[in-house]
C-alpha cells in the first residue's frame, strides 16, 4: 500500500479512538476497557507510521 493510503489508515484509526470509546464501550464501567482499546489502537497507528516513512531517503547520494 502507497504511503497515501496508509494516510488513510490512520485517520480510520483516529476516528474509531472517538467512536469506539466513546459509543460502543459506552456502557463499559471499568477504566481498562477504553485503556485497552486505545493502547492497541497506538501501536497499530506506530505500526502504520513505521509502513509509511520505510521508503524514505535521506537525499542523492553522493
Amino acid at each position: 500500500m502507497r504511503t497515501r493510503g496508509w494516510k488513510w489508515v490512520v485517520w480510520g484509526l483516529v476516528l474509531a479512538c472517538y467512536v469506539v470509546p466513546y459509543g460502543l464501550l459506552s456502557g463499559v464501567r471499568a477504566w481498562y476497557g477504553s485503556f485497552l482499546f486505545w493502547a492497541l489502537v497506538g501501536v497499530a497507528v506506530i505500526v502504520c507510521n513505521v509502513m509509511m516513512t520505510r521508503d524514505f531517503r535521506d537525499g542523492p547520494e553522493a
